[in-house]
C-alpha cells in the first residue's frame, strides 16, 4: 500500500560545513522559541477555547506551522 523511497526531494551538496549555523537552524524549528513549540501550543490551547470556530482556527494554525 505505500511506497517509501529514502530520497531528498532536491540533492544537498554540502561543500563547507557550518555547525553554528546548523545548530541555529536547528533551534528555529525544535527549540522553545521555534516554529514546533508554536504549533504545539496553538494545538493545545485549542481545547481550552469555548468557542468552536476560534477552537477550529487555531487547529487551522497549528497545523499549517507544521
Amino acid at each position: 500500500m505505500w511506497n517509501y523511497e529514502k530520497r531528498l526531494e532536491f540533492p544537498v551538496n554540502i561543500k563547507n560545513p557550518n555547525p553554528m549555523l546548523a545548530q541555529a537552524i536547528i533551534s528555529q524549528y525544535g527549540g522553545p522559541d521555534g516554529e514546533m513549540g508554536a504549533s504545539m501550543r496553538y494545538l493545545s490551547q485549542r481545547y481550552s477555547m469555548p468557542d468552536r470556530k476560534v477552537a477550529g482556527l487555531l487547529t487551522d494554525i497549528g497545523v499549517s506551522v507544521l
